[in-house]
Protein backbone atom coordinates (compact mmCIF):
# COMPACT_ATOMS: atom_id res chain seq x y z
CA UNK A 1 0.00 0.00 0.00
CA UNK A 2 1.16 3.48 -1.10
CA UNK A 3 1.24 6.99 0.76
CA UNK A 4 -2.60 8.10 0.46
CA UNK A 5 -1.87 12.00 -0.66
CA UNK A 6 -5.39 14.18 -0.98
CA UNK A 7 -6.62 17.26 -1.70
CA UNK A 8 -10.36 17.55 -0.65
CA UNK A 9 -12.63 19.96 1.23
CA UNK A 10 -13.44 19.46 4.47
CA UNK A 11 -17.07 20.15 4.46
CA UNK A 12 -18.01 21.66 7.90
CA UNK A 13 -21.86 21.71 7.43
CA UNK A 14 -22.69 23.67 4.63
CA UNK A 15 -19.10 25.15 4.22
CA UNK A 16 -16.25 23.64 2.35
CA UNK A 17 -12.58 24.52 3.30
CA UNK A 18 -9.61 23.99 1.72
CA UNK A 19 -7.75 20.75 3.10
CA UNK A 20 -4.45 18.42 2.55
CA UNK A 21 -5.02 15.00 3.94
CA UNK A 22 -2.08 12.48 3.88
CA UNK A 23 -2.72 9.05 4.82
CA UNK A 24 0.81 6.52 4.95
CA UNK A 25 0.64 2.74 5.02
CA UNK A 26 -0.12 1.41 7.87
CA UNK A 27 -1.80 4.21 9.98
CA UNK A 28 -1.60 4.27 13.69
CA UNK A 29 -4.05 7.51 14.05
CA UNK A 30 -5.16 10.53 12.29
CA UNK A 31 -2.79 13.80 13.30
CA UNK A 32 -5.42 16.95 12.73
CA UNK A 33 -3.60 20.55 12.21
CA UNK A 34 -5.41 23.57 13.87
CA UNK A 35 -3.12 26.32 13.04
CA UNK A 36 -2.70 29.74 14.77
CA UNK A 37 -4.24 33.37 14.17
CA UNK A 38 -2.95 35.17 10.52
CA UNK A 39 -1.89 31.46 9.43
CA UNK A 40 -3.07 28.16 7.32
CA UNK A 41 -2.95 24.73 5.67
CA UNK A 42 0.19 26.12 3.83
CA UNK A 43 2.03 27.30 7.31
CA UNK A 44 5.77 25.88 6.43
CA UNK A 45 6.43 24.72 9.97
CA UNK A 46 3.31 22.86 10.32
CA UNK A 47 4.02 20.90 7.29
CA UNK A 48 7.05 20.48 8.10
CA UNK A 49 6.14 18.70 11.65
CA UNK A 50 3.48 16.91 9.30
CA UNK A 51 5.67 15.21 7.08
CA UNK A 52 7.92 14.11 10.31
CA UNK A 53 4.85 12.42 11.58
CA UNK A 54 3.93 10.48 8.45
CA UNK A 55 7.23 9.17 8.81
CA UNK A 56 6.01 7.74 12.34
CA UNK A 57 3.08 5.74 10.29
CA UNK A 58 0.51 8.87 11.12
CA UNK A 59 -1.78 10.36 8.69
CA UNK A 60 -2.22 14.20 8.94
CA UNK A 61 -4.73 16.66 8.23
CA UNK A 62 -4.57 20.16 7.30
CA UNK A 63 -7.29 22.39 6.38
CA UNK A 64 -7.85 26.15 6.92
CA UNK A 65 -10.50 27.31 9.48
CA UNK A 66 -11.44 30.32 7.68
CA UNK A 67 -12.23 31.43 4.66
CA UNK A 68 -10.23 33.94 2.73
CA UNK A 69 -12.99 36.52 3.78
CA UNK A 70 -12.98 35.31 7.14
CA UNK A 71 -8.90 35.49 7.47
CA UNK A 72 -8.77 39.40 6.79
CA UNK A 73 -10.42 40.18 9.90
CA UNK A 74 -8.05 39.98 12.49
CA UNK A 75 -11.26 39.53 15.04
CA UNK A 76 -11.99 36.29 13.93
CA UNK A 77 -8.56 34.98 13.97
CA UNK A 78 -8.58 35.62 17.54
CA UNK A 79 -12.45 34.12 17.70
CA UNK A 80 -11.72 30.81 19.92
CA UNK A 81 -15.09 30.25 20.16
CA UNK A 82 -15.67 30.01 16.06
CA UNK A 83 -12.25 28.48 15.63
CA UNK A 84 -13.30 26.13 18.17
CA UNK A 85 -16.26 25.12 16.41
CA UNK A 86 -14.83 24.73 13.36
CA UNK A 87 -12.70 21.92 14.69
CA UNK A 88 -15.78 20.45 16.12
CA UNK A 89 -17.47 20.44 12.84
CA UNK A 90 -13.93 18.88 10.79
CA UNK A 91 -13.94 15.86 13.68
CA UNK A 92 -17.34 15.32 13.08
CA UNK A 93 -16.18 15.43 9.29
CA UNK A 94 -13.47 12.87 9.78
CA UNK A 95 -15.93 10.40 11.59
CA UNK A 96 -17.78 9.85 8.57
CA UNK A 97 -14.77 9.87 6.13
CA UNK A 98 -14.41 6.00 4.73
CA UNK A 99 -10.72 6.25 5.13
CA UNK A 100 -10.58 8.12 8.39
CA UNK A 101 -13.19 7.10 10.95
CA UNK A 102 -11.62 4.10 12.19
CA UNK A 103 -8.43 5.90 13.42
CA UNK A 104 -7.98 7.61 16.33
CA UNK A 105 -7.65 11.43 16.42
CA UNK A 106 -5.11 13.33 17.68
CA UNK A 107 -5.05 17.42 17.44
CA UNK A 108 -1.92 19.31 17.13
CA UNK A 109 -2.12 23.29 17.83
CA UNK A 110 0.01 26.17 17.31
CA UNK A 111 -0.63 29.46 18.95
CA UNK A 112 -4.46 30.58 19.38
CA UNK A 113 -4.93 26.91 17.29
CA UNK A 114 -4.07 25.55 20.71
CA UNK A 115 -6.92 26.94 22.54
CA UNK A 116 -9.51 26.04 19.59
CA UNK A 117 -8.10 22.31 19.76
CA UNK A 118 -8.12 22.17 23.42
CA UNK A 119 -11.91 23.35 23.85
CA UNK A 120 -13.14 21.02 21.04
CA UNK A 121 -11.14 17.95 22.89
CA UNK A 122 -13.17 19.07 26.04
CA UNK A 123 -16.82 18.98 23.77
CA UNK A 124 -15.07 15.71 21.93
CA UNK A 125 -13.61 13.36 24.70
CA UNK A 126 -15.19 10.33 23.06
CA UNK A 127 -13.43 11.80 20.01
CA UNK A 128 -9.85 13.01 20.59
CA UNK A 129 -7.28 10.81 22.42
CA UNK A 130 -4.44 13.32 22.10
CA UNK A 131 -3.67 16.97 21.88
CA UNK A 132 0.07 18.26 21.31
CA UNK A 133 0.46 22.13 21.51
CA UNK A 134 2.93 24.33 19.41
CA UNK A 135 3.72 27.59 20.79
CA UNK A 136 -0.10 27.56 22.21
CA UNK A 137 -2.08 30.04 23.89
CA UNK A 138 -4.06 27.16 26.28
CA UNK A 139 -4.57 30.37 28.30
CA UNK A 140 -7.17 31.35 25.95
CA UNK A 141 -9.66 28.26 26.41
CA UNK A 142 -8.71 28.18 30.53
CA UNK A 143 -12.65 27.73 31.18
CA UNK A 144 -12.46 24.31 28.78
CA UNK A 145 -9.35 22.89 30.59
CA UNK A 146 -10.55 21.15 33.29
CA UNK A 147 -13.08 18.94 30.88
CA UNK A 148 -10.10 17.95 28.62
CA UNK A 149 -9.69 14.32 28.73
CA UNK A 150 -7.11 13.73 25.65
CA UNK A 151 -3.99 12.92 26.79
CA UNK A 152 -2.03 17.31 26.73
CA UNK A 153 1.34 17.58 25.71
CA UNK A 154 2.10 21.32 25.59
CA UNK A 155 5.94 22.54 24.30
CA UNK A 156 7.15 25.85 24.16
CA UNK A 157 10.54 27.56 24.13
CA UNK A 158 12.66 28.62 26.16
CA UNK A 159 13.06 32.37 25.22
CA UNK A 160 9.07 32.56 24.59
CA UNK A 161 9.21 33.57 28.79
CA UNK A 162 5.65 35.34 28.40
CA UNK A 163 4.10 32.23 26.94
CA UNK A 164 5.45 29.33 29.32
CA UNK A 165 4.25 31.18 32.01
CA UNK A 166 0.74 30.86 30.77
CA UNK A 167 1.13 27.24 29.61
CA UNK A 168 2.89 26.31 32.98
CA UNK A 169 -0.53 28.14 34.57
CA UNK A 170 -2.78 26.42 32.31
CA UNK A 171 -1.08 22.77 32.62
CA UNK A 172 -1.91 23.07 36.39
CA UNK A 173 -5.78 23.01 35.02
CA UNK A 174 -5.50 19.97 33.47
CA UNK A 175 -6.81 16.86 35.07
CA UNK A 176 -5.34 14.52 32.04
CA UNK A 177 -1.85 12.63 31.42
CA UNK A 178 0.00 15.98 30.57
CA UNK A 179 3.47 17.32 30.21
CA UNK A 180 5.31 20.25 29.40
CA UNK A 181 8.51 20.21 27.36
CA UNK A 182 10.89 23.49 27.11
CA UNK A 183 12.72 23.91 24.16
CA UNK A 184 16.29 25.29 25.41
CA UNK A 185 17.09 28.71 23.56
CA UNK A 186 13.79 28.51 20.85
CA UNK A 187 11.40 31.73 20.27
CA UNK A 188 8.03 31.25 19.83
CA UNK A 189 7.98 30.51 16.12
CA UNK A 190 10.73 27.49 16.87
CA UNK A 191 13.41 29.40 14.19
CA UNK A 192 16.08 28.76 15.47
CA UNK A 193 18.65 25.35 14.40
CA UNK A 194 16.69 22.15 15.35
CA UNK A 195 14.05 23.90 17.34
CA UNK A 196 11.30 22.63 15.34
CA UNK A 197 12.63 19.25 15.11
CA UNK A 198 12.53 18.82 19.00
CA UNK A 199 9.05 19.73 18.28
CA UNK A 200 8.34 16.99 16.15
CA UNK A 201 10.33 14.16 17.92
CA UNK A 202 8.64 15.03 21.31
CA UNK A 203 4.90 15.23 18.94
CA UNK A 204 5.68 11.74 17.30
CA UNK A 205 6.39 10.29 20.67
CA UNK A 206 3.46 11.74 22.08
CA UNK A 207 0.81 10.58 19.59
CA UNK A 208 2.47 7.42 19.01
CA UNK A 209 2.25 6.90 22.77
CA UNK A 210 -1.50 7.74 22.99
CA UNK A 211 -3.19 6.82 19.60
CA UNK A 212 -1.72 3.54 20.00
CA UNK A 213 -2.88 1.30 17.39
CA UNK A 214 -4.60 3.78 15.59
CA UNK A 215 -8.01 1.91 15.70
CA UNK A 216 -11.58 2.85 17.33
CA UNK A 217 -12.61 0.07 19.24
Amino acid sequence: MSTLLMTEPVQLGSLALPGDLVIPPQAMGLVMFVHGSGSGRQSPRNRWVAAALQQHHLATLLFDLLTEEEAQDPSQVFNIALLGQRVLEAIQWTGHHPDLAHLRLGLFGASTGAAAALAAAAVRPDRVTAVVSRGGRPDLAMDCLPGVQAATLLIVGGLDTEVLALNRQALRLLNTPKRLEVVPGASHLFEEPGALGSVAVFAASWFEQYLGNGRNA
